[in-house]
């Protein structure tokens, strides 16, 4: 059916062409249309679009509630809080072995003092070898909670700073799903990705969206593309960045002319004959060119203009 349609419309147009010689082609106005969609599901809680509005590139004009992503993301940066807390300090530690080893330390000193006392009073009889030999086995223990206690202060600071890496380790997990849950916080938010206007609205506040479901169109109609059709004899006498006229009605007899330019010619033809054989049939070919025009407000999408180049 789109063939069909096409095919007819060139035919019009080469009819148009043989009654009217006073310009090289027409076609109608169209624009690269934007279609703006929801990034997030949820319920559209906020929403500004109005058809025929105009508006500016990264304009925030909604909202869809993610309150439940939010509560997420508070969790995910408590557990990174959590962390801190469950770190333990070399320093605390240390100073615990300090204090236990000057204990140990001070319980020697008495006990090599108590064996010199009772080793005199062996010598005099007044001890047994029981009470000395109890001393130095006491001394000996001693001496090996020393040697024990000294050693943990050494393997303290490495043993801590293992374990608080081990839990530190959690932190860049956790880092990145707050990250990636603050993407689509963010995606959350409409914003319009190009300056134009508003051709149609698909959306209400209050209703509910899904990833991917439309809201609305938008266009920059600043500068319009007028598509043309021209028949292969005039493909040779266009280029693309060629300056040409355009034109549209204005009143039954008069025009609005507007300069443009060719942007675009099409590299094959939109309908071909089934046989070609001379040089009249190869004039039915149709090739389509689009043209750049600025607009003054006048121009619309969909209007009909003509194009002249010829002098």
């Amino acid at each position: 059916m789109q063939k069909l349609i096409v095919f007819i419309s060139a035919l019009l147009f080469l009819q148009a062409c043989k009654q009217k010689d006073d310009f090289d082609a027409s076609g109608h106005f169209e624009a690269d249309e934007v279609i703006v969609s929801a990034q997030q599901t949820g319920e559209l809680i906020e929403y500004a679009i109005e058809e025929g509005a105009t508006l500016q590139k990264g304009q925030k004009v909604g909202q869809i509630d993610v309150r439940g992503t939010e509560l997420q993301k508070e969790q995910a940066e408590a557990s990174i809080n959590a962390l801190q807390q469950k770190t333990a300090s070399p320093g605390d530690q240390t100073e615990l072995l300090r204090r236990q080893l000057a204990v140990q330390e001070a319980q020697l000193s008495q006990q090599q003092r108590e064996r010199q006392r009772t080793e005199n009073l062996v010598k005099a009889d007044a001890a047994t070898q029981k009470q000395l030999d109890d001393i130095n086995a006491a001394i000996d223990q001693l001496q090996k909670q020393i040697a024990v206690t000294r050693q943990q202060r050494i393997l303290n600071s490495y043993n801590t700073n293992t374990q608080n890496r081990s839990i530190l380790s959690e932190r860049a997990p956790l880092e990145k799903k707050v990250a990636q849950i603050q993407d689509q916080i963010n995606k959350a938010q409409i914003v319009n990705p190009i300056t134009g206007t508003v051709l149609t609205n698909y959306a209400l506040q209050g209703e509910m969206q899904v990833v991917g479901k439309p809201l609305y169109k938008i266009a920059n109609t600043d500068t319009l593309l007028l598509r043309a059709y021209i028949t292969g004899e005039q493909l040779a006498q266009v280029k693309l960045g060629q300056s040409v006229t355009t034109r549209i009605d204005q009143g039954k007899k008069n025009y609005k002319s507007y300069p443009g330019t060719i942007v675009w010619i099409a590299e094959k033809a939109e309908f071909s004959p089934k046989s070609i054989q001379t040089k009249n049939e190869r004039a039915n070919l149709v090739y389509a060119i689009k043209i750049k025009v600025k607009n003054d407000g006048y121009l619309k999408i969909g209007m009909y203009g003509e194009v002249i180049w010829s002098k």
